[in-house]
């Protein structure tokens, strides 16, 4: 399961880069990637979820992963900012991801 939502994660982001890269949508051959990378993302995502990860920590690690991914990304890709104050709360919502995974892993 860990590798669908890994699968998941991956397409998301590159769905949000191409979203990035489309220039507010000027750029309309880049909305199908978009669009596509959405769908299969929510597809591996329910997959993931119906394989038995719960949904906290599902979303959970996605959005942080998610959250990262494109953080760094945006740096390199676009020049976009990447401060260390951003990079200390990627860093907190990566610790508060961790510690929902092992509170579910507890009961």
């Amino acid at each position: 399961m860990w590798w669908l939502l890994s699968g998941a994660i991956v397409v998301e982001v590159a769905a949000t880069l191409a979203l990035r890269s489309s220039e507010g949508g000027r750029k309309k051959l880049l909305l199908i990637p978009v669009v596509l990378g959405y769908l299969i993302a929510f597809a591996l995502l329910s997959a993931t979820l119906s394989a038995g990860l719960a949904v906290g920590v599902a979303y959970g690690v996605w959005a942080a992963c998610g959250v990262a991914l494109t953080a760094v990304a945006g740096r390199m890709l676009f020049k976009e900012p990447l401060t260390w104050t951003m990079a200390a709360g990627i860093a907190v919502i990566i610790g508060g991801v961790l510690l929902i995974e092992v509170g579910s892993t507890a009961h």
